[in-house]
């Protein structure tokens, strides 16, 4: 993971507290956790000592079977949240072609919000999300190719789609500009 912050390595530490402080409450050991997340056990306790940056792929996975939101990982507590375009955490995929900047989690945690950005002539891959998922995304800027379930669908500046996000689904940039979404993630019971 590439986390762009202005401490990223405190948040590398607190990712790996609340990873583990999660995974006790859940009486898991590490050796559970790896044979549920697909991460390996070194892996996972190198996350928990904040010995290394997750890549946002492990997280997704972390974050899935252990069925709470990704967020999570990167718990606060604040009466009031401001979020500024370009500050604060950033998380890289593992080529840096897609890049989200986390903007707000309800206290239920049953949504999330992010801003996410698109390289151009590139695309992403997301791992498939919790099951009933909803994922909302708009198009703030540029023109995207979604594809969902083997449909494609365009979207341009202000265009807004939504859609089951537990199954396979991509973001296709093909044009020569930055594309930048608003996306909003919406966990079923």
């Amino acid at each position: 993971m590439n986390l762009e912050t202005d401490d990223p390595k405190q948040v590398v530490l607190q990712v790996g507290g609340v990873l583990k402080k999660i995974r006790k409450e859940k009486h898991l050991s590490l050796e559970d956790l790896s044979e549920l997340s697909g991460v390996s056990k070194l892996t996972l306790g190198n996350i928990e000592r904040g010995e290394t940056n997750p890549t946002i792929g492990m997280l997704w996975k972390i974050s899935k079977c252990l069925s709470i939101p990704l967020l999570a990982l990167f718990s606060t507590e604040n009466s009031v949240n401001l979020s500024r375009a370009g500050k604060g955490l950033r998380i890289a995929g593992d080529n840096k072609d897609w890049v989200i900047e986390p903007i707000f989690q309800n206290v239920s945690n049953e949504m999330e919000t992010y801003r996410a950005y698109l390289q151009p002539n590139s695309s992403y891959y997301p791992e498939k999300h919790h099951h009933n998922t909803t994922e909302i995304a708009t198009v703030m800027s540029g023109t995207l190719s979604i594809h969902v379930n083997n449909e494609s669908y365009v979207l341009n500046q202000y265009d807004s789609i939504s859609f089951c996000a537990d199954g396979t689904h991509s973001y296709i940039n093909q044009s020569d500009d930055l594309v930048v979404l608003h996306i909003i993630l919406k966990y079923g019971v």
